[in-house]
């Protein structure tokens, strides 16, 4: 204890050394002169044999391990050279140099030379055994440790738990002395825990512990927070006795990320009253993200002024993430300042401002920014790819993709994304077939374009075959890959593994209950819908804008108004939600299916930005069906305003003009449709044989094997209308519309 004590007075006394160098490279200390060649060169200089080398030994010390900490392994090789004598900190100094910087082979080349070895050595070389994922060598050495203490314990289970294997982290934490559990060893267990999800398991290690840190306090809160459940983070985070910047930031970032801007808020204010800890780039580049995600530019505003009144130092970082609010609030060109404004950039920077102005659809100013970055990466390729395919211009995207200088999986999923998100669905399976020719790694969010794609096609055969792709890949358990699946199988029509698919996930988030909840809605299964989205409120889930259209449309499907109302209304008053246009289309389109059209018309008056063309077309639609055709004729009107290169409304209003017996104002409806040129789509439907698609039109007979499908149909409506005959010996009315519906597909 007491050499311990003389390092620290000794490193104390060289760090108050003048700055100022001498003529000999040394440094004026109050009374003696320390140069480092001439320690090495003069050991018996002014000082007692043995006070001179124990001193110098506690300074090259010093200097190794400094040196292996700011990563300049050469010079710390080299005093350890140049030392005339050397002690087993020496040695567990130099080991753990290496061990910091990954160099496993010198380490373990060091560790193998070492005459006698301590407690410390054995640590050193164990955590860089782990550090270079060398597990089982790290445990083979943890097995010849002849007496090991918490730090022992504690880097071999954070071995065990990088590598996995949490298994046998949880062994060997229960095999540990409980005495030397606490905080290290069960802090390292806990975060294994969170990282695969086991919040229960973390907690019950956390409950159990007899002395908690800091860390252990602010890992079970962060780790709350990431997994959506709020509350206990608050409650843990309430009865903290002593809270860091990482406690502070994770509840603060907690309550952002689960749509909580103003408790987020609210907790930053109350942090800088309370003044323990100080305001640091961290906490900051969260308000940030939370200001930006939340449209709150009066906010951001302020955060930006706090940073400049503090005279704080815009670290890359800290502008990074003012740049992206600017962005998100489509304030380009304020974005483009803070840019500019910066003295030091990295490519996250330059992403960034591109980013923002491919949001703000200014694709020629992205692509600018982007001709004249420097080191451009994947991030770069990818987003200005992706703002092409935005604007509509494939060609350009592709022919940029080409240019790529190191494609990689990322790369090729950018593409194949923008094609799905373009709806170009054969075109996105087309690449993805190339992706797959070329042997580059799928990755989920590959995958998970390719089931968008599928569902866009309602083909569930190939729907299939990206599940079994990524079952063979092990990927069926990724989250994102399982949310696709729902969605896919729901909007095939298979609500049965869709559902069976939902029930597998472990921890469903937000995108999870809104895929399956669409589902059901789509499939006209309305009650089933609303129950899950109980559920989700019952496990204080967060909903967003695309839960309530989910709930929304369930309540169309079932007819039900006042619960509509209902959730309508808790968007805002509970969830601070701003009802968007398709929230008021499927509204109206409820209020109209239930003959409340003067309400719908009512709501459609209230609204806070003008209609768009599915709140008029479901207007349209409740017009016709309950015979109002002053409202029909206005929601025509509209439409037709919206969109007029639409058929619908024309095709609609003449119905309507003729059910009121207006037949003259439906024939000069038809009139105007036909001298405009405006062609209703014809019905289609296809099919898929042998992985290829063939479509048909209603009436079309331009297919190339037109003339065998004629045959074979032919065949079918014998074998329909022959068993029928033969029963009642009359034709029926069934047989002879399946005759006339044959005689107009196949001769017009």
């Amino acid at each position: 204890m007491r050499f311990h004590l003389f390092e620290l007075q000794f490193l104390f006394r060289i760090t108050n050394v003048s700055r100022k160098p001498t003529p000999r490279t040394g440094f004026v200390h109050k009374h003696h002169l320390y140069s480092f060649s001439t320690i090495l060169s003069k050991p018996h200089q002014n000082l007692e044999k043995g006070e001179r080398t124990s001193k110098s030994l506690v300074y090259f010390n010093t200097q190794i391990t400094k040196h292996g900490r700011n990563g300049n392994i050469r010079e710390a090789e080299s005093v350890f050279r140049r030392m005339p004598s050397r002690n087993i900190i020496s040695w567990t100094a130099m080991l753990t140099a290496y061990a910091q910087n990954g160099d496993i082979v010198k380490a373990q080349e060091l560790f193998d030379k070492m005459l006698e070895r301590n407690i410390a050595s054995y640590n050193a070389m164990i955590t860089a055994y782990v550090r270079n994922c060398m597990v089982k060598e790290a445990f083979e050495l943890f097995s010849r440790v002849p007496e090991r203490n918490a730090v022992s314990y504690a880097g071999m289970i954070t071995g065990f738990v990088r590598a996995g294997m949490l298994d046998k982290a949880e062994k060997l934490y229960f095999e540990t002395p409980v005495e030397l559990r606490d905080p290290a060893c069960s802090n390292t267990l806990i975060n294994g825990y969170l990282k695969m999800g086991r919040l229960d398991n973390a907690f019950s290690v956390f409950d159990g512990m007899l002395g908690r840190d800091v860390v252990s306090w602010s890992s079970m809160v962060d780790g709350y927070c990431k997994f959506g459940r709020i509350a206990d983070a608050k409650h843990l985070f309430d009865k903290m006795p002593n809270r860091n910047f990482v406690s502070w930031t994770s509840m603060i970032d907690g309550f952002m990320k689960s749509g909580n801007f103003e408790e987020g808020f609210e907790l930053f204010l109350e942090m800088r009253r309370e003044g323990t800890v100080e305001v640091n780039p961290v906490t900051l580049t969260v308000m940030f993200e939370g200001c930006g995600s939340f449209a709150r530019y009066r906010e951001g505003i302020q955060m930006h002024g706090l940073v400049l009144r503090m005279g704080m130092n815009f670290e890359v970082f800290l502008g990074n993430s003012i740049i992206i609010m600017y962005s998100r609030f489509g304030c380009i060109d304020a974005a483009a300042k803070m840019f500019h404004n910066m003295s030091r950039r990295d490519v996250v920077s330059w992403n960034s401002l591109i980013e923002g102005y491919v949001q703000s659809s200014a694709i020629e100013d992205a692509f600018k920014v982007f001709e004249i970055m420097p080191g451009k990466d994947v991030i770069s390729w990818t987003t200005i790819i992706s703002g092409f395919f935005n604007k509509g211009l494939t060609e350009k995207a592709i022919e940029l993709f080409k240019l790529i200088p190191r494609k990689d999986s990322v790369s090729w999923t950018a593409l194949i994304s923008g094609f799905v998100n373009n709806e170009e669905y054969e075109e996105a399976f087309r690449w993805f077939t190339k992706m797959l020719r070329k042997a580059f790694r799928l990755n989920p969010l590959t995958l998970s374009s390719m089931l968008s794609a599928s569902a866009g096609l309602a083909n569930i055969n190939q729907g299939l075959q990206v599940h079994a792709l990524a079952i063979k890949m092990d990927m069926e358990f990724d989250l994102s890959i399982q949310n696709g699946l729902v969605s896919m199988y729901s909007k095939c029509g298979n609500v049965h593994d869709a559902c069976k698919i939902f029930v597998s996930i472990d921890s469903p988030n937000t995108v999870s209950f809104n895929s399956m909840i669409t589902g059901f809605a789509q499939n006209g299964l309305g009650k089933e819908a609303l129950d899950l989205f109980s559920k989700m409120q019952n496990e204080r889930r967060v909903p967003n804008e695309i839960t309530f259209l989910g709930v929304l449309s369930a309540c169309v499907h079932v007819g039900l108004v006042e619960e509509g109302w209902k959730y309508f209304n808790m968007m805002k008053s509970v969830y601070h939600l701003v009802a968007e246009p398709n929230h008021y289309a499927c509204m109206v389109d409820l209020l109209g299916r239930a003959g409340l059209v003067d309400e719908a018309m009512e709501l459609i008056s209230l609204m806070p930005f003008e209609p768009n063309a599915g709140v008029w077309g479901a207007l349209l639609s409740a017009g016709r069906t309950h015979l109002r055709f002053d409202l029909a004729h206005l929601a025509a009107q509209r439409l037709i305003e919206l969109e007029p290169d639409n058929a619908t409304p024309y095709v609609v209003l003449s119905s309507v003009y003729s059910i009121s017996g207006k037949s003259k104002d439906g024939d000069q409806v038809r009139m105007t449709k036909k001298l405009k040129g405006i062609k209703k789509s014809p019905g289609c439907s296809w099919i898929v044989v042998k992985d290829k698609v063939h479509l048909f039109l209603a009436g079309d007979q331009s297919h190339m094997d037109i003339e065998e499908i004629k045959v074979v149909l032919q065949m079918i409506v014998m074998e329909m209308i022959h068993p029928i005959m033969d029963f009642t010996g009359l034709r029926s009315t069934l047989s002879w519309s399946v005759f006339c519906c044959f005689d107009f597909l196949c001769f017009g």
